[in-house]
């Protein structure tokens, strides 16, 4: 074999490894995390005079998607959220940067340490929060 041929083989080698490398820094990432059946809003929750008030962050869900269940001692947020995408008018989408908004369905179970009365709950929506007021139950 002649210098000519290593050379060849040697460029080729070095042009598939930089090939490879541009590949992988150029590679749209997602995350490493196993795909989930639902997602688990994050909530804060405070323990006031009257009442435990909890806030859900649910950017982007409609009410109508928004199911909410109180027992005196727990309460379970569930619904979905359908996922944010472009609108036709910005046009197709020709490459994907990232995808971090969490969609789907969606469910929080959160234990209280108080009993609330269930009949005089109220939630509202409000700048892509639910807010959860559960009045604390009468001492009897």
């Amino acid at each position: 074999m002649g210098t000519a041929t290593f050379r060849d083989l040697y460029w080729r080698e070095l042009e598939g490894r930089l090939g490879g490398i541009v590949s992988e820094l150029t590679r749209v990432r997602y995350s490493p995390l196993p795909a989930r059946e639902s997602w688990h809003p994050a909530i804060n929750a405070y323990c006031c005079r009257d009442c435990i008030l909890i806030c859900a962050e649910l950017a982007g869900v409609d009410r109508s998607e928004i199911a909410l269940t109180v027992e005196p001692r727990r309460v379970w947020l569930r619904g979905r959220r359908r996922p944010p995408e472009p609108r036709e008018t910005e046009g197709p989408t020709s490459q994907v940067l990232a995808l971090e908004i969490d969609h789907g369905l969606f469910e929080r179970d959160i234990v209280l340490p108080v009993e609330v009365d269930p009949e005089r709950v109220r939630a509202e929506q409000r700048e892509g929060l639910l807010w959860i007021c559960l009045p604390l139950a009468e001492l009897t």
